[in-house]
């Protein structure tokens, strides 16, 4: 057990800090590319990467009775998610967007009570809501600009469909090989932000230097198939709400490396928003006295019983 804890907590820091220092680098390259069109070429080519390293075991698709599941879950998780972010960023600041979106793991907390039968306890709820309320002090210093109503409902409906696309892939983890969902979920859907994109954006615009490749090649190893697959691993293992409450720590992530690589500011907020996430944190995955004094108990009893000669 100790081995595997030790091994989910880094791959959750792992995962915290690839989808922290992301927006940074996603930051740079937009500069230079059409949003929809970026998002769909590093998930297409996320999803076209991690499923060559599959190809040996091709046999675990199953597409035939799998390919609803597929599908789904690339027009929650692809689709949906990335396209409704990516518009949505042309209508609101990046600082309240991101607010707004990570309401994520939030609704995750409600839905896995819902669908997946985990547990809500009062702690828990005022964890999600913590950590939530320091995702707006960090922020509080970027809130500024007009407010969109379309761009609201642009974050809320992309806080939406990730939150339901992880549910989804939870409830059925059993029946679909994860890794081969990660991969087909993100070439179905970065084929079809591609095709929306050709529509509405020109490859023209596109500028193909360094901040560019270095952002797509970063989208389409590390940000797309490896963080997804961490992510999709974890949610699998463990109970869904209390993944979540880690992702709260992205932005604070974002926060910092904007600030070291990027020259933005650092405020007193800063601090206070992460001493209310590492508070989340414990109180999302604090374990009740009942149950605390039922694994001693376990543990005493075991240690009692006489070993076998």
């Amino acid at each position: 057990m100790s081995k595997y804890f030790t091994r989910a907590t880094g791959l959750l820091a792992l995962l915290v800090i690839i989808w922290g220092v992301s927006w940074s680098i996603y930051k740079l390259a937009l500069e230079y590319t059409p949003p929809i069109l970026f998002a769909g070429t590093r998930s297409f080519f996320g999803g076209l990467l991690l499923a060559l390293v599959l190809l040996p075991a091709w046999r675990k698709i199953r597409w035939r009775e799998n390919w609803k599941a597929y599908m789904i879950s690339a027009l929650l998780n692809a689709v949906l998610f990335y396209g409704l972010q990516t518009a949505g960023l042309e209508y609101l600041p990046g600082g309240l967007f991101s607010v707004v979106v990570y309401f994520q793991p939030v609704l995750i907390g409600i839905f896995a009570w819902m669908w997946l039968g985990e547990k809500m306890t009062a702690f828990k709820i005022a964890g999600l809501l913590t950590g939530f309320l320091g995702i707006l002090v960090i922020s509080a210093d970027s809130l500024t600009g007009d407010i969109s109503i379309i761009g609201i409902v642009m974050a809320l409906l992309a806080a939406l469909s990730w939150a339901l696309g992880v549910i989804y892939v939870k409830k059925v983890g059993r029946q679909v090989d994860s890794m081969w969902m990660v991969a087909l979920q993100f070439i179905i859907g970065g084929a079809v932000l591609l095709a929306g994109g050709s529509v509405v954006e020109s490859w023209s615009d596109i500028t193909w230097n360094l901040p560019y490749w270095a952002g797509l090649l970063f989208g389409a190893t590390f940000g797309v198939p490896i963080a997804f697959v961490i992510y999709f691993f974890l949610m699998n293992k463990g109970e869904a709400s209390k993944v979540a409450a880690f992702t709260f720590l992205v932005p604070l992530v974002a926060v910092l490396t904007g600030t070291v690589f990027l020259d933005e500011p650092v405020t007193a907020t800063l601090a206070i928003g992460l001493v209310l996430i590492i508070l989340s944190i414990y109180l999302v995955n604090r374990r009740p006295r009942q149950a605390k004094a039922l694994i001693q108990e376990k543990k005493t009893n075991d240690s009692g019983k006489e070993k076998p000669l």
